[in-house]
Order: C-alpha cells, then structure tokens, then sequence
C-alpha cells in the first residue's frame, strides 16, 4: 500500500502508528503530539525545519543539514536554544526510543515559539523555542521509480531571493503547495516550477534534472532551493569523470531532454517521464538516470 504516487509517495508502515514523537524534550505518541494555537509556527509559520535520512544507524549529510538548519535560523533571528550537538542529540534520542537504526525520515520542525497573542511581531514571544522531531518508517514508493513521474509546469514561480530567500528552509510554503495544487488538478504529480525570467528552477518539493548528451544539467539555485541530495548527486557524477552542469536552461530543452529526474531526501534519484502532456524520450526511466542514483546510494554508503 502506498500513500499516493509521488515525488513524496511512500510505503504505508504499520510501525509508524505507535511511533513517539519529540515535543519540546517530551516524547509523546503521535496522536497526543501538539503545539499551541498560539505557537508561532502555527499562527505565521513562523519557524524553519530539515528532512533527514537513517540508513543502516547512519544520518545521511548530517553536517550538511545542520548547516542549513542554523543558518536558517540565524537569518531570521531564531533562537533554537540548542547546541549543534544539542540537536543531534534529541535527534538520536527519538531514534533510540523508537528503537530505529534504518530506513527512517526525521523530520525537524522549530518555531520561534509560543506568542502571548497571535501577530506578527516577533518580540510578543513568550519563552524559548518550539521543537518537534518527527522519525518515521518511509520507504519511497518503488511504482514512482518504475514508471516515472509526471510533472506539469505551474503558472506560480519561484521566488527572487529579496522577496522570498527559498534557501530558507522555512514552514512558509505556501507558494509551492499552490504550484502542486496546480499539477494535481491537471493531473501530474508534481508542479516544475520557473525562476522570475522564464528558465527552470525547480520542482515544488524537489530538485529538477535533465539528461543531455551524457551530462547532467540542473539550476543554478539562484531562484531556488538549494537541495542536499541533489548537491551529492551532482558531486557523486562528477566523482565518476562525467560531466554535471548548474546552468540556466529553458523549456525548449527540457522537451528535447534525453532523460530527466528529480532529486530528494526521501527519494533519491526518481525517474521523470512526461512532462506538460510530453514524453521524455521514449517515455521510460532512463539509463543515465540509473546510473545517477546508482552512484548518489554508492556515495552515500
């Protein structure tokens, strides 16, 4: 049983209904986790956030993570009220007492905290902040690597960085999920998003490929999320001798790919096949692209 068929499509996990989860150093089971309808995150999504892997006892790109974490939370004056090592341990303890040691995804959620009424002014905070960590069975629905997935490309762009900094990792979402919500309605799974001048940026959840001539070309992030897995891919290629560009390119070449894929924590490497009502080339997951995660899951151990 899978959840639904995209790029964030996974394996239903009976496990996942007993899990406990991290709520401001309390452990809790899932349907008792709550934060405050004061809380900042809730009122303004007001906060910044990380998805992360366990494989085989092994956080992927840990450091990577808590980099873009605290620099996050810096350049919106966040204080999260724990150390580096602070946040690695809560991590690890709810691992530890969910008893998980594979094939995890953590999700770490912190909000500037609870507010004495809900606006927006930071300096109505009452007390520290709000953390939440969430680990989870998921295992990334194989139908989606079999058959590919289908994006159409939203009328909503992305962002410059003087408005909306996607680089922050912030639970303001909003313009993404109405990029989704476009593809959904047109019968895709995934929304392929533009910068302001008209090239690719990316998806609304995930980094965006294109395969040609051998190389691998995807954005430069100057309008777009920077993602982690999709840095250890294009570092992964190039380990390998081949070729990986971070470059504008257009529509035009994306139709004319010889094979595209999305990259993401939970995913990986994931296949894409038709795009706008087009087949990428002969509308089957690509060779190239095997090859792509082949390395990313070698690099990765």
């Amino acid at each position: 049983m899978t959840t639904n068929s995209s790029a964030q499509g996974y394996m239903a996990d009976a496990r996942n209904d007993q899990v406990l989860v991290y709520v401001n150093g309390a452990f809790v089971p899932r349907n008792e986790a709550v934060v405050s309808v004061f809380d900042s995150g809730f009122a303004l999504g007001d906060g910044v956030w990380e998805g992360l892997r366990l494989v085989k006892g092994r956080l992927i790109s840990l450091d990577a993570h808590l980099d873009r974490l605290f620099e996050g939370a810096r350049s919106i004056a966040l204080d999260i009220g724990l150390t580096r090592e602070g946040v690695v341990k809560a991590v690890q303890d709810t691992l530890d007492r969910n008893g998980m040691t594979d094939g995890a995804h953590i999700r770490m959620m912190i909000t500037r905290g609870l507010k004495s009424t809900p606006n927006q002014d930071p300096r109505f905070v009452i007390g520290g902040a709000t953390i939440v960590i969430v680990a989870e069975y998921k295992k990334s629905n194989p139908e989606a690597k079999a058959r590919g997935l289908t994006l159409f490309t939203s009328t909503f762009r992305t962002s410059t960085p003087d408005v909306f900094d996607l680089r922050l990792n912030s639970h303001s979402r909003l313009n993404l999920i109405q990029a989704l919500i476009q593809a959904i309605n047109a019968g895709a799974d995934e929304a392929l998003m533009l910068d302001p001048r008209g090239f690719v940026a990316s998806c609304n959840s995930t980094n965006f490929f294109i395969v040609r001539r051998g190389e691998i070309w995807t954005s430069t992030g100057a309008y777009s999320f920077k993602g982690i897995t999709q840095a250890n891919v294009v570092d992964a290629w190039r380990g390998a001798g081949k070729v990986a560009r971070e470059c504008d390119f257009t529509l035009a070449q994306v139709y004319s790919a010889d094979e595209a894929f999305v990259t993401g924590t939970l995913g990986g490497v994931t296949p894409v096949t038709r795009i706008d009502g087009r087949v990428i080339d002969d509308g089957k997951p690509g060779p190239l692209t095997g090859e792509a995660s082949d390395l990313y899951l070698k690099s990765i151990g």
